[in-house]
């Protein structure tokens, strides 16, 4: 290569780069724009985050709340605080729909879905007790309804709402039954026989609605088909108990037989709970 030519690939060299560095440049510009969109995303994620976890606390608070019910004898009276509670968690809902508006949900869903599976189970839980019924999906979007002021609009309110998708109902429904499980144990503890029979019935109809969707749902759905033959085989071996030797073991020690026989029948992969 001739020295003419050296130099001419040199000034182009140089004037590329000086395109490349020049902050003016259209293409420096648009990633500045990039950058910026990808930072008020990844903000946006980290705060759904955060209000996620507050969610799931609230909710396991209230779930821990509602088990007391079968060792006091003002039901109302827990059922009454557990609502207050839940209406606290339905206000952190609300920080999750204002941080959606106008966002696609899916885009965000991985930050929050924890917090609203916790709050279906609680929610659904709480609804159970009170009713002995499955609280259904839309009955539990009803609920997320919210009226926020628009500053700097003439505080003109405006109406959002959250929902909740199939999918975070029905993974939110399979964790309800872990509850109702401990609920049927707790409750022999307390002398009650005749719970246990009605949770198992309704434990099965859950069972046999699940079944119906089998492989053909989500992922996360039939991974957590497991847990809940688990739950629904340790409610009915209690009412077995119940039944064919409940006469024959003092009532005082009837969960002291059930906690042992659960014991026995754990899955290995099973958390302690």
């Amino acid at each position: 290569m001739s020295k003419r030519e050296d130099d001419r690939c040199g000034r182009k060299l140089k004037t590329e780069a000086e395109v490349c560095m020049n902050p003016d440049s259209s293409v420096i510009a648009a990633f500045k724009v990039f950058q910026q969109e990808l930072d008020t995303k990844h903000d946006k994620h980290e705060r759904l985050v955060k209000i996620s976890r507050d969610v799931t606390i609230e909710s396991k608070r209230t779930i821990f709340l509602l088990h007391r019910v079968t060792s006091v004898p003002d039901v109302e009276e827990i059922l009454t605080e557990a609502d207050v509670k839940l209406d606290a968690v339905r206000q952190k809902i609300g920080q999750i729909a204002e941080e959606l508006k106008g966002e696609d949900l899916h885009q965000f869903h991985r930050a929050f879905t924890p917090g609203i599976q916790e709050y279906v189970e609680a929610v659904s839980f709480h609804h159970f007790i009170r009713h002995r019924t499955l609280i259904s999906l839309e009955e539990i979007n009803a609920r997320l309804v919210f009226m926020r002021e628009n500053k700097g609009e003439g505080e003109v309110a405006c109406v959002l709402t959250f929902q909740i998708t199939p999918t975070d109902y029905l993974l939110g429904v399979a964790d309800l039954t872990g509850e109702l499980m401990r609920m049927c144990i707790s409750s022999v503890g307390n002398g009650d026989i005749d719970t246990p029979f009605q949770l198992s019935g309704f434990l099965r109809q859950i069972h046999d609605g699940f079944s119906y969707i089998g492989n053909t749902g989500p992922y996360e759905v039939s991974k957590k088909l497991h847990t809940l033959r688990q739950s629904l085989g340790k409610v009915e071996d209690a009412c077995y108990t119940l039944r064919v030797r409940g006469s024959e073991i003092p009532k005082h020690m009837l969960v002291d037989v059930f906690t042992s026989r659960a014991a026995t029948h754990l899955d290995p992969d099973e958390p302690m709970v």
